[in-house]
């Protein structure tokens, strides 16, 4: 193969590595389901069911449209599999992978970089397209995590299953379709109040409505979580259950969301706040350790081909699919072997069903891989093709 063919075609598979990795993040990677006499076939035709995406957990469960069963929107599984855990003691489903579930974007765009760096040919080239890539990266992650109001920059998926896993309906976008001109964050924010209470809302003010362009006249869905967020937890300001005023990032939400779910069904202050400040401590770690790879692969990778590290470019996307299994079946182990006391019916720790078919108590489990978890396979064999390009070069 001429050096302009193999160049053809790493950059071939490089594209179809990145399409094929984006559609991964916007894909459910896994599912699990519970069924039980009490939860009918013609209520739950696929059980209580909910979907792992890199960035949540959502809702798996369909809109059930029979002559029998009248229903406006579909039944909430993550709700209904939290609430049927927690008699035995287990943490909702919001309590495993939030530092995962937080840096998913900035995971996911690192691997893409690495695979694009892969591709280049050129060690100068690669080393000036790595500076550009990874510097954006590391920004993009600060500004989201520590920056006042970082939440903007977070996607929008990852919010509503935050919001969600709070058991409040986000289904009903009330402010996102209401016309509202653009008016300061407080009155903004009794405007989702009364919104969310089924009060009338009334106009704004004259005094303090300003000239804004067409595209700024309504919240976006986005900003519209984001107050979802910011007024429950100005709520828990309110009530003293926490001290510090809102600043709106990344850092801080994870924190105070992690303590509030674990806290949903089990409040014990004196197990919790270890926890949460053990996650204070794992977000800074991991924010430390990605940016110190990135400077890693930035002074090595761009090096020789035959450097090591050069070769971590690829390998580490290409063993997506082991790290996701691995991580996957750690946070079920935590899951049955993390069991609160306060629960319902005492049970001894377990290992939930990693892959295939189980049972606790009177409910049968599944758990099986979904389209993302095909796409991390497919993109694995791509991957693999550009690693067997570049050793055929580099002998």
């Amino acid at each position: 193969m001429t050096d302009a063919k193999r160049s053809l075609v790493l950059t071939s598979l490089s594209i179809a590595s990145v399409v094929i990795m984006i559609a991964i993040y916007f894909n459910p990677i896994w599912w699990v389901a519970l069924t039980a006499p009490n939860y009918p076939e013609a209520a739950f035709p696929d059980g209580v069911r909910i979907n792992f995406h890199m960035n949540g957990v959502f809702n798996g469960c369909s809109l059930v449209v029979k002559d029998e069963i009248t229903e406006e929107e579909a039944l909430d599984c993550v709700h209904e599999m939290d609430t049927i855990n927690h008699y035995v003691g287990m943490y909702p489903i919001a309590a495993g992978g939030p530092i995962e579930r937080g840096f998913s974007p900035f995971l996911i765009s690192l691997l893409i970089f690495m695979v694009i760096a892969f591709a280049i040919n050129d060690p100068k080239k690669r080393l000036f397209f790595m500076g550009i890539v990874f510097s954006f990266n590391v920004v993009w992650m600060a500004m989201t995590i520590y920056k006042t109001d970082g939440l903007s920059y977070q996607n929008e998926g990852y919010l509503y299953a935050l919001m969600n896993q709070l058991n409040q309906d986000v289904n009903d976008m009330a402010l996102a379709g209401i016309p509202v001109k653009a008016v300061d964050s407080e009155r903004a924010l009794k405007k989702l109040r009364d919104s969310l209470a089924g009060r009338e809302i009334d106009d704004m003010d004259e005094e303090t409505e300003v000239s804004v362009s067409e595209e700024d006249y309504r919240f976006s869905e986005k900003q519209v979580l984001i107050l979802h967020l910011k007024d429950t937890y100005e709520n828990d300001l309110h009530n003293d259950r926490i001290s510090d005023d809102w600043i709106g990032n990344g850092y801080q939400l994870m924190a105070w969301h992690y303590g509030k779910v674990l806290g949903r069904y089990f409040n014990n202050p004196d197990e919790i706040n270890p926890m949460v400040k053990t996650l204070r401590l794992a977000t800074n770690v991991v924010f430390i350790g990605l940016v110190a790879a990135m400077l890693l692969l930035l002074v090595m990778a761009s090096r020789a081909k035959r450097n090591p590290v050069f070769w971590l470019l690829i390998l580490v996307p290409m063993a997506l699919p082991v790290f996701f299994i691995i991580d996957y079946a750690a946070w079920l182990w935590w899951y049955g072997h993390t069991l609160n006391d306060m629960g319902a019916f005492a049970v001894k720790p377990f290992m939930p069903t990693v892959f295939g078919e189980g049972k606790v108590a009177q409910f049968a489990t599944f758990s099986y891989p979904d389209i993302g978890f095909g796409l991390m396979m497919l993109n694995s064999v791509v991957l693999a093709a550009m690693a067997l390009i570049r050793r055929n070069e580099s002998v």
